[in-house]
Order: structure tokens, then C-alpha cells, then sequence
């Protein structure tokens, strides 16, 4: 229907029809009608056939770096679980924080948050924190099928996601898009860095990263709320483990090196999802993590890196046609007239709804961050205001679909987090993050002219 649509603005024709065809695709998800990973090869099939783009364009997205860090991440996660020191930390945690699954909540968002400041990138964050949380699923008795993954698995998979969208908002160095988002503010005189983005993120981060395991416990409660016996079964289970093997020390080696290695990224110029395939390797060669072992799981791995990746090509051709660009002028034009306040709030809003379009959290910012702040200044919002607030939300918006942001991909495809779950518990916490902020918009304007 929408390919029919007399084609608006100043649009190619191409252009229209990719996104005819995008947007039908993730309807189809959002109606329950087809698996994301269904929608996404069909969607892969039309813009060949039907000849609006070219395959090697289709096909372009498998080969991004980022998107093959997700591959060898989730790898990586399943090695963390078969050598067993994944069940380890988990028994760890669960013997400390343990009496109740929202705690465990809070234990994952508190270990992310900690995490934020030496992991210049969200996605390798992410392959940090997923294996701590499958495990953590797994052994307080969930499971990743429909019945099982609602006892524990899905609050706090949701909740890992969630508080992600905080830790990265959090710190300068929380996310890639953080400094390329300075470095456009910089061009109307707004100064960010590493203190200052702390100091001005603080309050509403804080109050976010408090809210968001209770709002996501009372509004989609696990089926296991209270596990007052947990931390004395997991305490049995650490002495029955006994000390240490030989897997998982290896194992724990190879994730604390990719973690330094990952930290140091920018220093030493190293590629990430270089890191995650030598972490990959280490684990193959000392037999910790067999090539049997990858055919047998590689699944769920494969289903993932290949929806995403379409999706992620489609939305960055969007882009590059210009569609997201005229988009956003046009909104934009549309609301230029109200006074500041009136602006500040819809363009903040605005800018996380079109996130639907996006399948990355830097292509959005590259393509409106600018355009929304350009608008802003001109209707008198003050510039350092808006240009937190627009960096602030190429962060927290990061969980209104599966494929809002590279980070949550591991967790969509572990199958304790379906497609509609995401869709509309990230809804939920996207109108909580929103209106934290929004409401903390005294303090932002404050401690940003500081």
C-alpha cells in the first residue's frame, strides 16, 4: 500500500520504495504476522527483485565490522556458558544478591553502569553483559521457550537492555556516537567532555538507572519473584563446582584480555571485532570451545547476524538516498514556528519516534543531530540544552525495537527476549527515559552552563 503512495517532497522514487518495503517489513513484525528474521530475508529479496537496490548494496551489510562483532560476541557468550565460568558468576551473584530476581536486576544494571566508562563501545559492552545474564536465567530455572523464559529470563534480559540505554547516556565514553555527537555540538559553541557530559548526565541517569528493573518488575512481573532459598542452593552448587578447571580459567583469561583490549581500542587502534575473533580463536585452539560446539549453537547466532544485518543495510541506504535527512528537515519546518520551550519538547520527541526508521544509533545522530539542533537554536532553544538532550537520546531511545541499537541484538536472539516483548516493553521504558529527562530539563539547562 505505502509503495503506491504518491511519493513525497522531493524523494527519488527508489528511495520511497526501500522504504515502502522496510516499513512493511517491521509492521509485519510489530502485527505478530511474521519472525523478524522471515520479514527481514523478504524484505532482502524484494529491494533485489524488484530492482531498488543492487546486490552488492543488499548484501553489504554482512560484511560491516560492527555487525561481525556480534557474531563472534555471541560465540564468545556460549563458550563463557559451556566452560562453565559463566554458571560460576552467576552462582557468585546469586549467592550475594540473590533473594529476589528484582535484585538480580539491579546487580546486572549496577556491573553494566560500572563497565560504562572503559568500554568505549556499547556493543562489546553488551557481549560482556550477556553471558553474565543468560547464565543468571538459566540458573535460577528459566529456560528460553515460551512457558520457561517468562520465570525469570525475560525481566531480567529486558532489564540488561534497558539499563544499557542509561550506562551509555551516562558516560562520555559510554557509546561511539558520544564524541561524534560533541563534535557536531562543538559547531554551535557547546563544549562537551568527558567531566562536564558526567556531571550534566548524572541526575536523570541516576533516577533512570533506579526506576527502570522496578517499573519493568511491577508492569511485566516475572513469574519468580522471591528465591529466599537462591543464595544457599548456589553456595551448595559453588562447593560442588569446587575450585576453578582449567576451561575456565582459560576461559575467564580470554574474556578479562578482550575486556582490556576493548577498553584500549582507541589507544592502540584496534578493531573490535578483531578482539572478539581472537578471543574466538584462543577458545578453539585450547579446546574450551570445540568447532562441534559452534555447529551445534551457531543457530541462534546466524538467525541474528542475518536479520540484523539486512535491516541495519536498508536503513543505512535510507539514509545515504537522503530520505532520513528530508525527514527530518521536513518535521522539523513543520513545528519551527512554536515558541522554544514547545519546540525543545516536540523535537525531542520527534527525534526518538523516527528511531523506528533507524537500525543504528550513530547513523541516526549523523543524519538529524544537526538538522534538530540547527532548528532548535533557531527557534531560541539554548543550544548546550538541546544538544545534551538530542545526545542523551541517541542513547536512551536505543530499546523501542530489536534492531534500535547493535547492543541488543545478542539478547534478542537468545530466546529468552522475543520480537513483541522488545517492541513493547522498550516502549515502556522509551516514555519513562523520555519523561526522566524531559522533567530533568531545569538541571540539564543548569549544569550545562556551568
Amino acid at each position: 500500500m505505502v509503495w503506491h503512495v504518491p511519493i513525497p517532497w522531493d524523494l527519488s522514487v527508489d528511495s520511497w520504495h526501500l522504504f515502502a518495503i522496510f516499513i512493511t517489513a517491521i509492521v509485519g513484525v510489530l502485527l505478530e504476522a511474521l519472525s523478524i528474521f522471515t520479514a527481514s530475508v523478504l524484505a532482502l529479496v524484494a529491494v533485489v527483485l524488484l530492482g531498488v537496490l543492487t546486490p552488492e548494496k543488499a548484501f553489504s551489510g554482512f560484511s560491516e565490522s560492527f555487525i561481525l562483532l556480534i557474531l563472534a560476541a555471541f560465540l564468545v557468550a556460549k563458550g563463557v556458558i559451556k566452560s562453565g565460568l559463566g554458571r560460576r558468576i552467576a552462582f557468585l551473584l546469586i549467592r550475594r544478591f540473590g533473594r529476589s530476581t528484582l535484585n538480580l536486576g539491579y546487580c546486572i544494571v549496577a556491573t553494566d553502569t560500572l563497565l560504562g566508562p572503559a568500554i568505549p563501545s556499547n556493543t562489546a559492552r553488551s557481549g560482556i553483559l550477556f553471558p553474565i545474564t543468560h547464565a543468571l536465567a538459566l540458573d535460577t530455572g528459566s529456560l528460553p521457550t515460551e512457558e520457561g523464559r517468562k520465570k525469570t529470563g525475560t525481566y531480567l534480559m529486558m532489564t540488561a537492555i534497558s539499563g544499557h540505554t542509561i550506562s551509555s547516556a551516562l558516560w562520555f565514553t559510554g557509546m561511539a556516537a558520544n564524541p561524534v555527537g560533541a563534535g557536531l555540538a562543538a559547531q554551535f559553541g557547546v563544549n562537551m567532555n568527558f567531566g562536564n557530559w558526567f556531571f550534566v548526565a548524572s541526575l536523570p541517569c541516576l533516577i533512570a538507572l533506579i526506576a527502570i528493573p522496578i517499573v519493568l518488575y511491577k508492569l511485566f512481573p516475572p513469574d519468580q519473584k522471591y528465591t529466599p532459598e537462591a543464595p544457599k542452593h548456589a553456595r551448595e552448587a559453588l562447593e560442588e563446582m569446587g575450585p576453578m578447571s582449567r576451561k575456565e580459567w582459560i576461559m575467564g583469561i580470554t574474556f578479562f584480555g578482550m575486556i582490556l583490549l576493548w577498553a584500549f581500542s582507541p589507544v592502540f587502534n584496534i578493531n573490535l571485532a578483531i578482539v572478539a575473533f581472537l578471543g574466538l580463536s584462543i577458545l578453539i585452539l585450547a579446546n574450551v570451545y570445540t568447532l562441534e560446539d559452534i555447529r551445534q549453537g551457531a543457530g541462534d547466532a546466524l538467525e541474528t547476524y542475518v536479520w540484523f544485518a539486512i535491516l541495519y543495510m536498508m536503513s543505512s541506504a535510507l539514509n545515504d538516498m537522503g530520505f532520513m535527512k528530508t525527514l527530518g528537515a521536513q518535521i522539523a519546518t513543520l513545528i519551527s514556528g512554536y515558541n522554544w520551550v514547545s519546540v525543545y519538547v516536540l523535537l525531542t520527541v520527534l527525534y526518538i519516534l523516527i528511531h523506528y526508521l533507524f537500525v543504528s544509533q550513530t547513523a541516526h545522530l549523523l543524519a538529524l543531530y544537526a538538522v534538530f539542533l540547527q532548528v532548535a537554536v533557531n527557534a531560541g532553544v539554548p543550544a548546550a540544552l538541546m544538544a545534551f538532550m538530542l545526545s542523551f537520546a541517541t542513547n536512551y531511545f536505543a530499546v523501542v525495537s530489536p534492531q534500535a541499537s547493535s547492543s541488543n541484538v545478542l539478547f534478542a536472539g537468545s530466546g529468552f527476549l522475543p520480537s513483541d516483548d522488545i517492541y513493547k516493553q522498550g516502549a515502556v521504558v522509551t516514555v519513562l527515559n523520555t519523561a526522566i529527562f524531559l522533567l530533568a530539563t531545569p538541571w540539564i539547562l543548569w549544569a550545562s552552563s556551568i
